[in-house]
C-alpha cells in the first residue's frame, strides 16, 4: 500500500528529498556557523541530539538543523545540552533537545557506536544521529541500535 501512495504522489509531481540528510536541516548563514557534530575524540560517553533553530525570517520561516553534542564532562544529558545551550544563546539561536543515548568512540579502530536513551530527554532518533555522525567522520564505521542504555 505504501509504495502505491509515493507512486500516486509522484505522478502529481511530488518528489522526495535529494538526502535523508535535507529533511533535518533549511539552509541559514547563521546555522552554518554551528557545527553538525561535536563529540569526545575517545571513550564513552552521552550525547544529546538538538534542534537549532535560526530566527523566523521576512517570510515566516524558521530555520533549522539537527546537531549532535557528546562528551564525558556532562553527568547527565541535561549537562551536555546546558552547555550546548550557552554557546547557542550567543549566537542568537533557540534550541530543543529532541532527545539522548550514548556514543562509543573508538579512534584506532574507527568505530562509532550509537544508542541507548536519556532518561530526562527520552531516547534520540539514532538514526538520524548516526547520518550526521557519518557525515562528520566519513571513513569511520557508524553504527546505531536501539538497544541498552
Amino acid at each position: 500500500m505504501l509504495v502505491k501512495s509515493f507512486s500516486l504522489l509522484r505522478s502529481i509531481g511530488f518528489r522526495k528529498p535529494r538526502s535523508f540528510l535535507s529533511m533535518m536541516s533549511t539552509p541559514s548563514p547563521l546555522l552554518d556557523q554551528v557545527p553538525d557534530v561535536e563529540i569526545d575524540p575517545e571513550g564513552r560517553f552521552k550525547y544529546v541530539l538538538i534542534r537549532v533553530y535560526a530566527p523566523t525570517t521576512r517570510d515566516g520561516n524558521e530555520p533549522s538543523k539537527m546537531v549532535v553534542r557528546g562528551n564525558a564532562r556532562g553527568a547527565y544529558h541535561a549537562d551536555i545540552y546546558d552547555e550546548t545551550m550557552q554557546t547557542l544563546v550567543k549566537l542568537n539561536l533557540d534550541s530543543e533537545c529532541v532527545g539522548g543515548g550514548r556514543i562509543e568512540h573508538h579512534p584506532a579502530q574507527k568505530i562509532i557506536k550509537i544508542y541507548g536513551y536519556s532518561q530526562g530527554f527520552g531516547k534520540a532518533d539514532h538514526e538520524i544521529s548516526s547520518e550526521l555522525v557519518k557525515k562528520a567522520f566519513p571513513d569511520y564505521n557508524v553504527t546505531w541500535s536501539d538497544e541498552g542504555y
